[in-house]
């Protein structure tokens, strides 16, 4: 009876073998690439921006607007006065008792620590959008009126929002809502 001697020797058959397992891989690989890389961001969307605002120039009792993700957000440099005047408020007598403070839990309370940051009670930022169809607020100084409670109005549907951007009449429901933002000096504010 012969013996049979195995070589250590690769021979062709092995060479075939890896090659059709590579080719396999790879083809595998690029089958599946287009499922894998359509889970990225697609290139025309811009990263999510921040937008830093120089708070000094704004006086007490004064509002400015910047755009932030394509909305307008108001800035208020609110007084102590205005500030004693939102804090006065019950809650009972909201029409919307959250917050929408994106920094704070859904459920909230709409009190005005709640949509200010503690240190910075004067500063409020809200996006000036009605919540009732999407308007573009006015501030009531623009349109020559100051109620105590209204500081912005909707000009085409008539919601009001008090000096908290809480909604305190008209058709809108919910209360403007408070973007994450904060305070990187005493007099810069980065919003996003």
């Amino acid at each position: 009876m012969a013996e049979r001697v195995e070589s250590s020797k690769p021979c062709r058959r092995d060479f075939i073998v890896q090659a059709a397992g590579a080719f396999a891989a790879v083809g595998g690989a690029v089958a599946l690439w287009p499922f894998v890389d359509q889970m990225n961001p697609h290139r025309g969307t811009p990263p999510p921006p921040v937008t830093d605002v120089d708070l000094a120039p704004i006086q007490p009792g004064q509002s400015i607007t910047v755009l932030w993700r394509g909305a307008p957000i108001f800035i208020r440099n609110r007084t102590r006065e205005e500030v004693q005047e939102a804090r006065g408020v019950p809650l009972s007598q909201l029409l919307d008792p959250l917050a929408r403070n994106e920094a704070l839990p859904a459920r909230t309370p709409a009190d005005d620590r709640n949509r200010s940051i503690e240190g910075h009670e004067n500063w409020l930022v809200v996006v000036g959008v009605c919540t009732h169809l999407g308007c573009m607020l006015k501030s009531s100084e623009q349109a020559g009126r100051r109620d105590s409670e209204e500081a912005w109005f909707c000009p085409c549907h008539a919601a009001r929002f008090d000096v908290s951007g809480r909604v305190r009449g008209g058709p809108a429901r919910t209360n403007l809502p408070v973007p994450r933002y904060q305070f990187l000096s005493p007099t810069k504010l980065r919003i996003g």
